[in-house]
Parts: structure tokens; C-alpha cells; sequence
């Protein structure tokens, strides 16, 4: 990512961060390990027997199958990304915010943290669940009812020690000696004498093998339900993340880490399934949490793997809650810069984030301390997949974006990624709909808070970006490959605004907005006089942006561009041969005059006739300091002599009033005839409206009847007078006369006025 001069990057901003040594310098078993052991934990050994009994073998086979439709894809997606840029400390975080930039990334990170903080205490509690066989022996032989906290709380506060004073390398020759336990305890279950049966009424030596049994209990829970419950048995595979500041080739690490691990995880939790079918009846895997220490080899191994694998989880967790602190720190993410500051800093040449590493341990004592942790669980497993459904976007944007920079060295799939993210919103929805929503509103919240901060840096529009760019070019492509003659009645605006005046004046600006809100297309743009140079581009860009901000505020579908030209005529045989923004071929040119300023008529004459010339419909606005007043109403006067105009005239009062700045405006149509012929104009512009289905009422159609032009423009001046827009036809003869100019002029007791000649032949009916 580049970076201006002088202007300090996130891993920049952090103390003592000038020393070339990344932290303990760690290979890619660490990675396994702190992810296996977070994968293989404690719904394995309390939760999953309840699952096969819930929902059979099958159907926990379709948990482990949907489960893993999220994790490989974002495995995949995070060991791409990881080796496209370099990966510093902050794991997932560091990944997310360097690609979506930091409101983004900062957001996702604040999630990521807390969950990962609070899973310290989700992984101390099911640490205590593996002593129940001492609490029941004491509760039996002495009465002793002691809580679980007795053994969770000291558990959290030794590990915190132990990270304060020894840090992660201690944390991760703890890691190979609980995961040997854990292996241990999981062969010990896989390998048990024989499957049996606990039926009602026989004791275990009697039970015969039956092979697997399909059954499921009575009344059994939803497979949202069952598959809620155990899919944070799978997440624990970006855990090795956290420790990408540590290691010392991250681009090869993170992927053979994490991927081996995920692989891994799912096999064992596929035996471990079978296993189970074949060893218990659904009632006994239902009722008893620990059937599997009646199957293992050695009872108490399940215990102990129990034990192991909640501490693992846990030494997991509170070694990289607080790394990702640390970055966000080192990023400004936290709303006060002495707590950024203090949380970035790093001790020791290892960067230690000792005061990260506190806060997050009293963070795990609170909700260890509380001990009810339902609700907060659920909100958890919700930001760690809309983590996990943001890497996977992050690697679909990258993919359809096709960006050179973009140069990993591991490819995914576009089609593995956006997998991943479908199936984190469905299975978002799936779980729980409500936390889903509180997810998604915590979120937000956070994300303007951080994009209020970190103006001017990359955001949403930064990210799309690139993939605009690419739908931009396909859908242009395609439009062009699939072009054919337009028919009459499918017709649409696509206009050229051209203005030498853009920041004074800005009725046609609004005039093109209104006209391209939803039917049609707008290109607007500002003209300089003088030689084309790179400081006149600057000077130019400069002046647009004021207008660009404009179509911000506005919302206007409008494109804005500049050009520099030493003359008008010039400017605009370019812009005639400029092909459609839109992909399809302009075919309106727009210009405007102010009534007051008879100097400007000579450029708009000039190139309304080039671009007549040219096969452009031609609409003029001649406006005035009224700016289109109340915008309640549109006169369109028609006559016998612009019939051809009549069709566009009528489409653009309909197109207009369709913009809610014009949402109370009606439309009168005066038909304009001599005499004898004024009732039977009236009557084919009616069977015209009805067919065109115009929301014109025919209390809105008055007949005029004139005998000279005066006497029209004298009809005109006066029933418009009131009149927010009034929409006149220039007939071919008058756009090539010589009196084009006095044409222009006429109409003076009206307001703002828009001429219009029609090109083309357009059907409304």
C-alpha cells in the first residue's frame, strides 16, 4: 500500500516497531498448532455426540460439510491474500484492514477482538467442565458443592501471568505439549475396545456390538439448532493468524498452517462422527456429555483431551486477542490516541503487547466471572463470520477486480470465495436472524464512528473500485457488441450537458440531473478556454471537483468532466464524437444562455446548428434568476408546425416530473392551432396521450387558437407567465435560419424555457 512521504503507516506508528526482527521468528508448525488445537476443543468432546443424536450420522455429516462450505473458502481466501502483501502482527485483522482499508478493516478488527477476547473465557469454562469427576467424587465424599469458577477463574489469571512474564514463546511450547494430550485422548477414543450399546436395563460389560446405528431420539432439536451449536467447533482455523507477527516466513506459513489444519480438523471430526454413531444409542449420546470416555481405551484420557484442549483454546485465544489490540492500536482504530498509544506499544525484541495482553485478560475475567454466557455466544459466532464472510469477499473483489498489484503466490478460486461469502450470510440468517441484525447494527455503528476518523483514506468506494471498473468495461462491451437500431418506442435521453459557466449558474446542471434521475443517462461538462497543459488539467480537475461534490449531495446520476479547447466550435466537434459514458451512443446535446446575457446566444447558435448537423436531438434551456420556481408545473406548447417535436417533448415533461424534486408538478399542454383545425389537433394529441399512457389529465389540455407568430408568442408570454418550465419546439427551418438568434429571444414574459428539436422519429404510444 502506498504512502505519502512523511506520513507514518500502521505498523509505523507503534513503539520500538524499528527493529528489523519479526517477533519470535516462529515456522509453520505454531500455525498448525494454535489452529488444530482451537479446531479440535470442547463442542468435539461435550457437544458433538449431541449432534449424532440430534440429527443422526448423515445429518452430522451434513454439519461438517455445510461448516467447512465457510472455512475452506476462507482458509483459501486468507492464505491468498496473505501471500500477495507482506503479513505483519494483527493477524486476520492486519489482512482485512490492509485490503478494505481501515474503517473497514478497523471494524472488522474491533469484532474480531472482542470475540477473541471473550473466547478466552468461553475456552477457561469448558477447561473447568473436564474436572467434574473430581467435583462429583468430593460432592460424594464430603458434600463439598464447589462452583466451577473455583477452578476457571485461578485457571485465567495463571495464564495472564504467564503471557505477562513469558509471552508467546512459552505459550507455544505449552501449545505442542497440549496438543500431544490431545492427540492422545482422540486416538485413545478412535481406537476403543469395541462399539457398544448402552440399552435400558444392561450394564456395560453386557453390551453387544451392533455396527452403526442410523437413529436418532425422540423429539429431536432442529438441524439449525444442532448445527448452531456446533459450528464454532470449526472456526478455530484463522487462529494461527494472530501469531503472523511472529513468524518468519507468514507467506508460507499462514497457508500450509492453516489449510493442514482445517484438512485435519474436518477428517478427525468425520471419524470422530462414525465413531459415535457406531458406539452409542442416540439416547446415550443425548443424556451423557461424556460417552465418550464409556468408549475410549482409558476412560480418563477424555477428560485430560478435555482439559487439554479448552487450555489450548484458551492459550490460543489470549495470545492473539491481544496481537490484533496491538494493531489496532498501532492503526489509530481506538477512539482516544493515549489508549492507541498504550495498546500499540511492544516490550522486549519480541514486541510483546503486554498492556494489549492485560486488558484482554481482565476482559476474559469479567465474562469468566459471569459465568452466562448464552447470548454472548451467539453474538460471537455471528462477527466471527462476518470476519470470515469478509476475507472471502476481500478474495472475490480481488479476483473480479483482476488489479495487477493483486500477484499472490497462492491462487483460490473466484467461485470458492464468493461460495464463502453466500454461505456466511445464509448461515448468519440461518443461526439467528435477530443476533444477525444486532451483528450487522453493532457493526455499522462502529464503522461510521471509525470513517469519521479516517477521512480521506481507502473506503467503500476505494474497494469497488475495481470491480466497478470491470463490470463498467463488460457491460460496455456488451452494449456495444449487442447494439442495433433503437426502436421508436424504446427510446432514452442520453445528454450531453456542455457549459461554460458551471460553478455560477447551475439551472441546466439541475435540468440534466432531473432528466437522467431514472430514464436516461447525463454527461456533463465544464469547458475552459485556452491550450490544453498539464497545469491547466490541474487547474481544470481543481474546478470540476466542486460540481463532482455537487452530484454527491444531490445524488445525481450525472457524470462530470472538464475539457479545455481555445475555442467553443472546437470543444464541441469533440465532444460530439465522445462515445456514450453509458455504453450506448449520446444522442441529446444540451446547451443554455441566460436571458439577460444577449451575448451568449452567437456560441449556443453555433452549436446547436453542429450539432443538428451532426444527427443530435438539440434541446437549448434559456434561463433566468428564477430557477425553476415552486417546480409545480410544466407548460409543453405544441403546434402545427412542431408535431415532430411533440413526441420528445412530451417524454422529457413525463421523464422530469418523474424526479421527486418535481413530485407535486403537473403537466398543461396547450395544442396550438388557426381556427378551424385547433379542435382536431386537440383531439389526435388526446388519442396520443391515452395511448402513450402520459399522466396528463385532458383538464390539463386547452386549445389556443392564433392567427400570426406574434399573437402565439403572445399566448405563450402570458398563460406561462406562472409557469416553473415551459417547453417550446424549434422546427428545423428556425435551427438553420439566420434569425435562429431572435428565436431564442422570444417568449420574454415566460421564465426558464426549454426549446427542443427533434432528430429522431420517437414513438410514445
Amino acid at each position: 500500500m502506498a504512502s505519502n512521504p512523511g506520513q507514518q503507516t500502521g505498523s509505523e506508528r507503534g513503539l520500538n516497531t524499528s527493529n528489523p526482527q519479526q517477533g519470535h521468528g516462529f515456522g509453520t508448525a505454531p500455525v498448525f498448532l494454535a489452529s488444530i488445537s482451537t479446531i479440535l476443543g470442547a463442542i468435539l468432546f461435550l457437544r458433538f455426540g449431541y449432534a449424532v443424536a440430534n440429527v443422526g450420522l448423515w445429518g452430522s455429516l451434513m454439519v461438517i460439510m455445510l461448516g467447512h462450505l465457510v472455512t475452506i473458502p476462507t482458509v483459501l481466501a486468507v492464505s491468498e491474500i496473505a501471500t500477495n502483501r507482506r503479513v505483519a502482527g494483527g493477524g486476520a485483522y492486519y489482512i482485512v484492514s490492509r485490503s478494505f482499508g481501515e474503517s473497514i478493516g478497523g471494524t472488522i478488527g474491533v469484532a474480531l477482538y472482542i470475540s477473541q477476547a471473550i473466547s478466552v473465557a468461553f475456552y477457561i469454562v469448558a477447561f473447568a467442565e473436564a474436572f467434574k469427576p473430581v467435583y462429583e467424587f468430593l460432592a460424594t465424599m464430603y458434600e463439598w458443592q464447589l462452583d466451577l469458577r473455583v477452578i476457571s477463574l485461578p485457571a485465567t489469571i495463571l495464564m495472564i501471568i504467564l503471557m505477562l512474564t513469558k509471552g508467546a514463546g512459552v505459550g507455544v511450547r505449552v501449545l505442542w505439549a497440549v496438543c500431544i494430550l490431545l492427540a492422545a485422548s482422540i486416538a485413545a477414543f478412535l481406537l476403543g475396545d469395541t462399539p457398544y450399546l448402552l440399552a435400558e436395563g444392561q450394564q456395560p460389560e453386557e453390551v453387544r456390538s451392533i455396527g452403526i446405528n442410523p437413529a436418532i431420539v425422540q423429539n429431536p432439536d432442529s438441524f439449525g439448532t444442532v448445527f448452531a451449536i456446533c459450528f464454532p467447533a470449526f472456526t478455530g482455523m484463522i487462529a494461527g493468524l494472530g501469531l503472523s507477527g511472529d513468524l518468519q516466513n507468514p507467506r508460507k506459513s499462514i497457508p500450509l498452517g492453516t489449510i493442514s489444519a482445517t484438512l485435519a480438523g474436518m477428517v478427525v471430526y468425520v471419524l470422530v462422527a462414525i465413531k459415535l454413531a457406531q458406539s452409542a444409542s442416540p439416547e446415550a449420546l443425548a443424556e451423557d456429555q461424556f460417552i465418550m470416555s464409556k468408549v475410549a481405551l482409558w476412560g480418563p484420557s477424555i477428560y485430560i483431551g478435555l482439559g487439554a484442549a479448552a487450555l489450548s483454546s484458551a492459550l490460543g485465544s489470549i495470545m492473539v486477542a491481544p496481537r490484533t489490540l496491538q494493531m489496532l492500536g498501532r492503526d489509530n482504530v481506538l477512539p482516544i490516541p493515549k489508549l492507541n498509544r498504550l495498546m500499540g506499544m511492544g516490550v522486549r525484541e519480541t514486541q510483546e503487547p503486554i498492556y494489549a495482553t492485560l486488558v484482554s485478560g481482565i476482559i476474559a475475567i469479567v465474562f469468566v466471572a459471569i459465568g452466562e454466557l448464552d447470548f454472548i455466544a451467539q453474538i460471537l459466532t455471528m462477527f466471527f463470520m462476518v470476519t470470515y464472510g469478509a476475507l472471502c469477499a476481500v478474495s472475490f473483489l480481488e479476483h473480479f477486480a483482476s488489479n495487477p498489484s493483486y500477484r499472490p503466490t497462492f491462487h483460490s478460486r473466484w467461485y470458492v470465495s464468493l461460495v464463502g461469502t453466500v454461505m456466511c450470510g445464509v448461515l448468519m440468517i440461518q443461526i439467528s436472524a435477530l443476533y444477525a441484525l444486532i451483528s450487522i447494527v453493532l457493526m455499522a455503528i462502529v464503522y461510521l464512528g471509525l470513517r469519521r476518523g479516517h477521512r480521506g483514506q481507502r473506503d467503500l468506494a476505494a474497494i469497488f473500485q475495481g470491480a466497478m471498473f470491470q463490470l463498467t468495461r463488460w457491460l460496455q462491451t456488451t452494449l456495444q457488441k449487442s447494439r442495433v437500431i433503437s426502436s421508436e418506442g424504446g427510446w432514452r435521453p442520453s445528454i450531453v450537458a456542455v457549459t461554460r459557466f458551471g460553478e455560477r449558474r447551475l439551472g441546466h446542471f439541475d435540468l440534466l440531473r432531473w432528466i437522467s434521475h431514472r430514464h436516461g443517462f447525463g454527461h456533463f461538462i465544464r469547458l475552459f478556454h485556452g491550450d490544453y497543459s498539464f497545469s491547466s488539467e490541474i487547474q481544470a480537475r481543481l474546478k470540476v471537483d466542486g460540481l463532482i461534490k455537487r452530484t454527491e449531495v444531490s445524488r445525481a446520476g450525472v457524470f462530470v468532466d472538464s475539457l479545455i479547447s481555445p475555442t467553443f466550435q472546437l470543444a464541441l466537434a469533440q465532444i460530439l464524437q465522445m462515445p456514450g459514458i453509458s455504453g450506448l451512443p449520446n444522442n441529446c446535446i444540451l446547451l443554455e444562455f441566460d436571458r439577460e446575457n444577449t451575448g451568449e446566444i452567437d456560441e449556443v447558435v453555433q452549436g446547436s446548428q453542429l450539432a443538428a448537423n451532426s444527427l443530435f436531438n438539440v434541446l437549448i434551456l434559456r434561463s433566468t434568476g428564477y430557477r425553476f420556481g415552486y417546480k409545480s408545473s410544466i407548460h409543453v406548447w405544441v403546434t402545427e408546425e412542431n408535431l415532430t417535436n411533440t413526441p420528445m417533448m412530451l417524454l422529457l415533461a413525463y421523464i422530469i416530473v418523474g424526479h421527486p424534486d418535481w413530485r407535486r408538478a403537473e403537466i398543461r399542454l396547450f395544442v396550438c392551432s388557426d381556427s378551424r383545425d385547433v379542435e382536431r389537433e386537440a383531439d389526435k394529441l388526446s388519442t396520443l396521450m391515452q395511448e402513450g399512457r402520459l399522466p396528463i389529465s385532458m383538464q390539463n389540455v386547452t386549445s389556443v387558437s392564433y392567427d400570426s407568430k406574434e399573437a402565439l408568442e403572445e399566448e405563450v408570454s402570458h398563460r406561462s407567465e406562472q409557469a416553473d418550465l415551459t417547453i417550446v419546439g424549434l422546427t428545423a427551418e428556425n435551427l438553420v435560419s439566420d434569425n435562429l438568434a431572435q428565436t431564442l429571444r422570444t417568449y420574454k414574459g415566460a421564465n426558464d424555457v426549454l426549446f427542443v428539436h427533434s432528430i429522431e422519429q420517437i414513438s410514445i404510444d
